[in-house]
């Protein structure tokens, strides 16, 4: 059987956290959409790791872990992961497996990602600039170059066919700058790629389930950044949700038990976009302080707010989430006070569904306030000890939602999580 663990929010939830909180449970733990803009940050041994493309479990000797043909994969960025994960003393080589169907992600990718973004003016959406969204494009265009695809002897002239493409229009966008140092690294990623094993994904990984082998699915981004039910048009290019993880491993739908929810006690989001509780107060700005709420990616602060449930129970709806985990919990140890977000008023009239396009109605939060718990939990280690108004905000936020919170993180280290239920 396949679980699924993912963000619920607009992603930075701490998911790369509670994946390697759970690995040791799986026996192979694989991506199943996104590209190099995730940023799943582990600390080992008490050092900071931020993942962009290798699958969370690549600390455990045990693990296999799979980059699944729903993700575009930037073979830069992979090399400089690897060479990260090797300085901890761990052989990448030995259980990361690439899916022949991945697609690549070109240096013209990049370029077009920074024409298109520069061209919107303030009408940005907050890309990363990683290239991800005209990689998919070439996918959905029937134009992309895959990972298998690099293993051909014509692999060069394949890529100068849809380099020239990509140039008539960066010409069109008057974009002028040389890119011929990201060409030079590209090759040198894409040489040191031919060197893992790159497999047909889907036999793959049926395979492992046909053996009864535990699988994880683990997602990028946040379900409010899905390229068809998050916010759009400031989303991400790629289906964040659960039924992502079918056409992104090629697994049937039937395989998948367990869909792990993760949220912040709170809510952030990077880059443009509406975004309904956003703070623009000394409140917003405390958060992004003790929340340290900067982009693992980019650097870039991240917009800090209540916890919008409205969007919460969203999440939990198209995901079919069966489990809740809650992250940074400890944020909000010296607040006196939280709100939650329990409906919108959409221009004027109050309701608890989130609109088509937020971006085309007048939308105000309707908060609901709780009693703040002024307790440091950060060494608790069990769920008996937390504070009593602690539990009373767990509680409204299970009974909105009508999904348990069963895990809470209280810190950044792999330890810091309680099972509260």
């Amino acid at each position: 059987m396949v679980d699924v663990l993912l963000g619920l929010q607009w992603g930075d939830e701490g998911k790369g956290k509670i994946v390697d909180y759970f690995a040791s449970g799986y026996d192979l733990i694989a991506r199943f959409q996104g590209g190099p803009n995730a940023g799943h940050t582990l600390y080992i041994n008490d050092k900071k790791v931020v993942l962009h493309q290798i699958p969370s479990g690549i600390f455990h000797d045990h693990i296999v872990n799979l980059i699944g043909n729903g993700v575009v994969l930037d073979a830069v960025t992979l090399k400089k992961e690897c060479e990260t994960v090797a300085s901890f003393g761990v052989d990448y080589t030995k259980n990361l497996y690439i899916s022949e169907r991945t697609n690549l992600i070109l240096p013209t990718h990049r370029a077009l990602d920074k024409a298109s973004e520069s061209l919107k003016g303030n009408d940005k959406i907050g890309s990363t600039l990683k290239g991800i969204g005209p990689a998919y494009m070439d996918k959905t265009g029937r134009n992309a170059l895959r990972v298998g695809d690099i293993l051909d002897k014509n692999f060069t002239t394949q890529y100068i066919r849809l380099r020239l493409k990509h140039q008539k229009l960066l010409d069109s966008m008057h974009f002028n700058e040389d890119i011929s140092a990201w060409e030079e690294e590209f090759f040198e990623g894409i040489e040191f790629m031919r060197k893992f094993k790159i497999v047909n994904g889907e036999y793959f990984i049926n395979e492992k389930i046909r053996q009864n082998k535990k699988v994880l699915a683990e997602g990028a981004q946040g379900s409010m950044l899905d390229v068809d039910f998050g916010t759009f048009p400031f989303v991400t290019s790629s289906n964040t949700i659960s039924a992502g993880v079918c056409t992104g491993l090629g697994v049937p739908p039937q395989k998948i038990k367990e869909v792990i929810g993760v949220t912040k006690a709170y809510c952030t989001r990077v880059g443009g976009g509406p975004f309904p509780t956003e703070l623009h107060d000394d409140t917003g700005e405390k958060l992004r302080k003790i929340g340290n709420e900067f982009g693992a990616t980019t650097g870039r602060p991240r917009r800090c707010g209540w916890i919008d449930l409205v969007a919460l129970n969203f999440a939990c709806m198209v995901n079919g989430v069966t489990q809740l985990v809650m992250t940074k919990a400890d944020v909000l140890d010296s607040f006196e006070e939280l709100k939650v977000c329990s409906a919108y008023k959409v221009n004027g009239r109050e309701q608890k569904e989130v609109p088509y396009q937020i971006t085309k109605v007048a939308l105000d939060p309707v908060y609901e306030s709780c009693k703040g718990w002024n307790t440091d939990i950060s060494a608790m280690k069990d769920a008996k000890n937390l504070p009593g108004a602690m539990k009373d905000y767990i509680a409204h936020i299970n009974q909105y939602l009508g999904v348990g919170i069963k895990y809470v993180s209280n810190g950044p280290g792999r330890e810091q999580i309680i099972r509260v239920a």
